[in-house]
């Protein structure tokens, strides 16, 4: 045995009933972040876990590379706010990118808001900002350590000065202010005992709806709406483009399904100040309905109403019934209408996904009669700003092999064509070398997945290369294509394959899609993923001694479910922020609007499903000779609150405790925790380099691959 892991304290006395069936729960005081034995199990862990990452021989020329190849300019694309165009800048390497203004587009850019002077370690983010409509206003969202918590703060725009307004307690929020900028909606939960500062478990309910009035205290806040009977609801307001309505879209989890209410707020008898008179346009959660526009009392919808692939509705309020809406865009019969969005006052702006690739469209807003596609190459559209009242465009494009081209078009001109108005290349890297291709494999029961495969241009199919295969594979969530320098340093330097799976349970074929991969089908994604290992395998771009599997979150769970399941087909498995005690999920933080997707342990059947694949109960010494885990790498972070880390420590605990001492495991079993960082978002460009240094030093190591220069 090649590893002498922490021994952890089993309480066996722990065990859960779930309708008859006993389910032992030994590891559950690691559920308690705060105590002293947690604190030293985590110690523990990282004192195995640190000196071997820094012991790869990779590890040093990795960040190296990593640091010296993603030190190059990072551009969002400009939006016009007001009288400005503003727009998020990073030179290379600074920690989070900073908010720049400028008067014209070819005006003196200067800094508007730069998050790294917030803090010393670049772990506060910007976590959300909305204008006045004016523009000379501007509310922002803060984030500490990756929480989902954020403080919000407000600053004049001119200036731009301070304001001393601060709202606590933020979380999931919206951000819209009223036209007439005199304050903004916004979501809080109340307070609760303990911390809040994203490394507690507790669960949040209870949300509420707020409007805060520029100039005044939280404790002044008017409360707008909440819902004592429905503690999971959470409501976010949207002022409408013509500023006399606000938009109520209720959600109970993360199914694309919402209740829809309004409020008509000239027909108020003065300024805002208790609960809305909210009118119920939609009081189900039968299907998701978007706000897009309206004119007068026309409104324009995105919804998946008898339309899994998505279509566009207007309803009239003044004539509300079903009967009458009218389909202004029908529901393609293959492509997913991803977004839409209304400018130039007339025009819509359509973003479909065909076969995971982003097509970009311009149609009338009165006929839904397409004018135009915009050329686009195979990837994906990251980035648009254009709103009713602009009359431009901006759109931002990426790819595998390509880290950013933004296009401007200018709608008052007669040909509609985009033009680049800034690209960014990498030094050192020609994308020519590579090459992107799209496959579709069978998965079990014979549904055609797609799949990205991107590596050197002429590599031999002889099973000798090694490979990463990454999925998601939930959530409505589609996995399109992006530009990751550390995935493509492996491809380089360490003679990798990149596969993307983009199996079922995603959004990449609308709701249908998403079905096939959710609750009782859940099953289905790990097929799906276990066969794209063996569509790699088979074809002879990687063998099974140099295969990697990746995911995070949803994704973390999959890895942990399809290594749990077939620890014969993979050599290493790193799973980030995963989700891993399918039993109690929905007891932490937000966890309860998973439910939607995977089911809840306290519903007996739903139990049944939970209960097959849910990767901490399903852990057991593989069967056959030679036949051992593969290496595993669990990175996880004390202030992740979406996915609280005691699903990590747990599965670890208990993978040590049933495989790490049996004679034939000799692949490490490892945990690395890391400190003031969350589940992902906003996290520095300096922690960004440590963990996919870790991550491809570990896979490094444990496939014996060599640095090639």
């Amino acid at each position: 045995m090649p590893f002498l892991y922490p021994e952890a304290y089993r309480d066996e006395s722990v065990c859960d009933d779930y309708h008859g069936h006993k389910v032992p729960d030994p590891y559950k005081w690691l559920e308690d972040p705060d105590s002293e034995q947690t604190k030293a199990f985590v110690e523990a862990q990282n004192k195995l876990t640190v000196p071997f990452l820094e012991g790869c021989p990779v590890r040093g020329v990795f960040k190296e590379r990593m640091t010296e190849l993603y030190d190059y300019p990072k551009y969002s694309s400009p939006f016009r706010r007001g009288k400005r165009y503003f727009y998020f800048f990073n030179t290379g390497l600074q920690n989070q990118s900073v908010m720049y203004v400028q008067d014209s587009l070819e005006g003196e850019a200067k800094v508007f808001l730069d998050p790294n002077k917030l803090s010393e370690d670049g772990t506060v983010a910007l976590q959300g900002y909305a204008f006045t409509e004016d523009g000379e206003y501007f509310a922002y969202g803060l984030s500490a350590s990756g929480s989902d918590w954020v403080t919000i703060k407000f600053l004049q725009v001119e200036g731009p000065v301070e304001l001393p307004d601060v709202l606590e307690r933020v979380k999931f929020s919206c951000m819209s202010w009223t036209h007439d900028g005199r304050g903004l909606f916004y979501n809080c939960y109340p307070g609760q005992d303990g911390k809040s500062d994203g490394t507690e478990t507790s669960s949040n309910l209870h949300q509420k709806l707020y409007y805060h009035v520029l100039g005044t205290s939280q404790t002044e806040d008017i409360l707008c709406a909440e819902f004592p009977d429905h503690p999971k609801w959470m409501g976010g307001a949207e002022v409408s483009d013509d500023g006399r309505y606000v938009l109520l879209s209720i959600q109970e989890g993360c199914l694309p399904v919402n209740r829809l209410w309004y409020c008509d707020l000239q027909q108020l008898s003065g300024d805002i100040s208790g609960i809305l008179p909210w009118i119920k346009l939609i009081d189900n959660f039968d299907a998701e309905y978007e706000y897009i526009t309206n004119e007068g009392l026309v409104f324009t919808f995105k919804t998946n109403l008898k339309s899994p692939r998505y279509r566009l509705i207007n309803i009239d309020f003044s004539d509300p019934d079903m009967t009458k809406w009218k389909v202004l865009v029908a529901e393609h019969d293959k492509d997913v209408l991803e977004w839409a969005a209304c400018v130039r006052s007339n025009f819509l702006v359509l973003c479909y996904l065909h076969d995971v690739k982003n097509v970009l469209q311009l149609h009338h807003l009165a006929t839904g009669a397409r004018l135009k596609t915009f050329p686009l190459e195979l990837g994906s559209i990251v980035g648009y700003n254009g709103r009713k009242k602009d009359t431009e465009i901006f759109y931002q494009f990426t790819s595998f092999l390509s880290p950013s081209i933004i296009y401007h078009c200018d709608l008052t001109k007669e040909d509609l064509e985009p033009s680049i108005f800034r690209e960014v290349t990498l030094k050192g890297f020609d994308p020519s070398d590579y090459q992107t291709i799209q496959v579709f494999y069978p998965s079990k029961d014979g549904t055609p997945i797609p799949m990205f495969i991107i590596h050197k241009k002429g590599i031999n199919l002889d099973g000798s290369h090694s490979a990463l295969l990454y999925g998601y594979g939930g959530f409505n969530i589609s996995v399109t294509p992006s530009f990751s320098v550390s995935r493509l340093i492996f491809v380089r330097h360490l003679g990798g394959v990149l596969a993307v799976a983009n199996i079922r349970g995603g959004g990449e074929y609308g709701e249908t899609w998403h079905k096939g991969g959710m609750l009782s089908n859940k099953q289905n994604c790990f097929d799906d993923f276990q066969c794209a290992a063996e569509y790699l395998l088979g074809e002879g771009y990687t063998c099974q001694k140099k295969l990697t599997i990746n995911g995070g979150s949803n994704g973390g769970l999959l890895v942990a479910a399809c290594a749990n399941q077939r620890p014969d087909l993979f050599a290493c498995a790193v799973a980030q922020v995963a989700v891993l005690d399918m039993l109690k999920f929905h007891k932490f933080t937000i966890g309860h609007a998973w439910t939607t997707d995977y089911g809840c342990s306290e519903k007996e059947e739903e139990f049944n499903w939970l209960f097959k694949y849910s990767p901490l109960h399903n852990i057991k010494v593989p069967e056959g000779n030679g036949v051992q885990y593969p290496a595993i790498l669990l990175l996880t972070a004390d202030h992740d609150d979406r996915v609280v880390p005691l699903h990590s420590l747990k599965y670890i605990a208990t993978l040590q405790y049933f495989v790490g001492w049996n004679l034939k495991q000799e692949n490490p079993l490892l945990i690395h925790v890391d400190t003031k960082a969350g589940h992902g978002a906003g996290k520095p460009t300096t922690k960004v380099i440590e963990e996919v240094s870790d991550m491809y030093a570990f896979i490094a190591r444990c496939l014996n691959l060599s640095w090639i220069p």
